[in-house]
């Protein structure tokens, strides 16, 4: 894959230059024995494990350990239990914990009765015993619906609490200990939900706090941080804040296959050049929103993608940035993802035929094809980089870190998780 970089301004190309020569330093530098790891990292290194990640694309936990993404990761997110409107319910049994089949993490044998990926994070927890594991709830109907009133609230938390974090999944299977908070997947609250979705989230505290008061621990709790004014306008961000650890700020999906022409997926800053300028739609208007709305810097984790949205049919004029397309993007027949107009980056590291360019002033990456007329917006060690350098800058003492969705999705090295890390560090 040919490389092209922008070299308009000087000093921003120098930057793009430096980065490339000092990330494969940062993946490639051995561990020494005394340098310091992620039990005593101060910025959050997280990332989003799907359930479903051991199915199509033949992923699951003890690949972490193998190749070296967990040493990095001081939080992994497990991605999702289902919330309802009387509480939560497992998403997929064969998958969270029947599983008798998936491999061993440590090289234990699992002896049940606790098998699956619970099984497998439980053993990931003891050879990284600082890494924080959350369980990650998502169904906006439940959320709404069990926030609507004082009952409803306290009987979602206390079920939610019950069913993962003290590990009651079924007669005579515990999960105890595998999960130390919980990720609130709600996308989106609507207005009328604002008010109930901070209630919500203080029912959560608060029984999290009395569970932690009893067991000498404290309990995580985390919220998707949406990008979009239309989105969290509907949180009442300061005060939604108070309760939280931390918000998983959404740094993706700006832009997509949603839409008929090109443009960045996930840029860190605008552009007058972007057709779509009044929009807004860049990361670092959404941290702004947020700082201004009263979020301090360190409750603030920053989304960083692992794949790659793409259209086709787009014209040549300007590497086909900002341009019409016919559609979205084919995938090749050995992505899992099998989504039209999306890639993993273990996929796109493997294209040929494509020209990189960078977009020195949004600080963002694509591939294009013209023969094919095919365009891909992506995030890859560079920007990465200059993202993680956003991180620690933007307000004293930094953000609060980064996190990718998802796991599954890096390329078998994990250089993009592996990245992040060294850029935090």
């Amino acid at each position: 894959m040919s490389t092209r970089v922008s070299v308009c301004l000087p000093n921003r190309a120098f930057t793009f230059v430096l980065a490339s020569l000092l990330v494969p330093f940062f993946l490639a530098r051995p561990s020494l024995a005394n340098e310091p790891r992620h039990d005593n990292q101060s910025k959050v290194v997280g990332g989003y494990f799907e359930e479903w990640s051991i199915y199509f694309a033949g992923y699951n936990i003890a690949n972490l350990q193998a190749n070296g993404v967990a040493d990095r990761l001081t939080h992994l997110t497990y991605a999702f239990g289902d919330a309802t409107p009387t509480g939560c319910a497992i998403a997929d049994s064969w998958a969270d914990y029947q599983d008798p089949s998936l491999p061993s993490v440590s090289g234990a044998t699992y002896t049940g009765p606790l098998y699956g990926n619970f099984a497998a994070l439980q053993q990931l927890k003891q050879l990284h015993p600082n890494l924080k594991v959350l369980i990650s709830l998502a169904g906006a109907d439940g959320f709404s619906a069990a926030a609507s009133t004082a009952a409803g609230r306290q009987a979602m938390v206390s079920n939610c609490i019950d069913l993962f974090v003290k590990g009651n999944l079924a007669t005579g299977i515990s999960a105890a200990g595998v999960f130390d908070g919980i990720d609130i997947d709600w996308e989106f609250p609507s207005a009328a939900d604002t008010v109930n979705a901070t209630l919500l989230l203080q029912e959560f505290r608060k029984q999290l706090d009395a569970l932690g008061k009893a067991n000498h621990k404290h309990y995580l709790l985390t919220m998707f941080g949406p990008a979009g004014q239309q989105n969290f306008s509907n949180i009442q961000l300061a005060e939604v804040a108070r309760q939280l650890d931390f918000f998983n700020v959404q740094g993706y999906d700006f832009h997509g296959t949603w839409e008929t022409s090109t443009n960045h997926a996930s840029p860190l800053f605008d552009d007058k050049q972007d057709p779509d300028s009044s929009e807004n739609f860049y990361i670092d208007y959404t941290i702004r929103s947020y700082l201004q709305a009263g979020v301090p810097g360190e409750k603030l984790v920053l989304g960083i993608p692992t794949y790659a949205r793409g259209w086709t049919g787009v014209p040549s004029t300007g590497h086909g940035l900002y341009q019409t397309s016919t559609g979205p993007a084919p995938f090749p027949s050995s992505d899992y993802l099998q989504t039209p107009g999306v890639i993993t980056y273990l996929t796109l590291t493997g294209l040929t035929g494509y020209t990189r360019h960078y977009d020195y002033r949004r600080i963002a990456v694509w591939l294009y094809d013209p023969g094919t007329q095919t365009f891909w917006s992506y995030d890859d060690p560079v920007t990465v980089w200059l993202k993680t350098a956003y991180v620690r800058t933007r307000v004293r003492g930094g953000l609060g870190g980064a996190f990718v969705w998802a796991l599954k999705d890096d390329d078998a090295n994990g250089t993009i998780v592996k990245t992040m890390a060294a850029g935090l560090n």
